[in-house]
């Protein structure tokens, strides 16, 4: 919604300033086919040979959380430390066997069922059922230090392929500009060409050449450039989800009591998603 918002206040304020000012719209108009042909071309070539099909892929996933948002909202949160800590009470009490069922095939779990959503996530399933195999497997000697490093390198490398779609569109938006010179350049290479028209055609082949340089830089700094600072937003927003998932088991396997277990949770969610102690806490009471 904000990001529609934001393209109409760019596009209202950038072009109604200029025909407000007294400048002839219909000079833009003319020359954009031709210099969004050789920008937008230029970027969309350049991007295709900077990426493989799967970062191509993404970059467009990229785009679609710029419009679409943040995946999770304070309730799938509250179901995240519900989740894992459900589990994590089942290892406590019934041992390591009453807990494998559950992580060796999630899909048919009945605690894992309770929460379609985050059963979709291959990532979060795999983090939590992957340390919890770890945790069943070493029969409880496992330090939770050397746990908590397995996990921070989990997380380390899905963030790292997570932002890809951020990184490449920041480069996208980095390259503009340079692109909307070379559509001025061969404007001016094309004015060069017809230097024995009049003035007046000369003057209207200029600014069209002008175009090209200013249309770089609007959508370099207007469009890409902020989309690609709020896909990184919506990205990193999202995987405070799997840091939940580690404060709960590694609070959980340092045998802290509840409470503190819960705000080692809570403390790694934005203070937007972050539901109320008392929430979890009688959630998880009531569970």
């Amino acid at each position: 919604m904000f990001a529609g918002v934001g393209i109409i206040v760019v596009l209202v304020m950038v072009f109604g300033a200029f025909v407000f000012s007294g400048g002839s719209i219909g000079v833009i108009l003319h020359a954009l086919p031709v210099e969004l042909t050789v920008i937008g071309g230029a970027a969309v070539g350049s991007t295709i040979a900077g990426n493989s099909g799967a970062d191509l892929k993404a970059l467009l996933g990229g785009f679609g959380k710029v419009f679409k948002g943040p995946k999770y909202n304070k309730k799938d949160f509250l179901d995240v430390i519900f989740l894992v800590s459900k589990l994590m009470k089942m290892l406590r009490t019934d041992g390591p066997v009453a807990v494998e069922p559950h992580i060796e095939d999630p899909k048919s779990s009945a605690i894992f069922s309770e929460y379609p959503k985050l059963l979709k996530d291959n990532t979060l399933i795999h983090l939590i059922c992957d340390t919890l195999r770890l945790v069943v497997v070493s029969s409880g000697t496992l330090d939770p230090r050397a746990v908590e490093d397995v996990m921070d390198n989990s997380i380390k490398t899905h963030s790292h392929h997570s932002i890809a779609p951020a990184n490449s569109l920041q480069t996208l938006a980095d390259a503009l500009p340079a692109l909307g010179i070379v559509a001025a350049v061969l404007g001016v290479v094309k004015t060069m060409a017809a230097i024995d028209q009049p003035p007046a055609i000369l003057g209207e082949m200029i600014g069209s050449a002008l175009v090209g340089t200013f249309l770089g830089v609007l959508l370099a700094y207007g469009f890409i450039g902020p989309f690609a600072n709020r896909a990184r937003q919506v990205i990193e927003g999202d995987s405070a989800i799997y840091h939940v998932v580690k404060q709960i088991i590694i609070a959980s396997l340092h045998g802290h009591p509840l409470p503190l277990v819960i705000e080692a949770a809570r403390s790694s969610i934005a203070h937007s998603n972050q539901p109320a102690f008392a929430d979890v806490f009688d959630g998880m009471r009531g569970r």
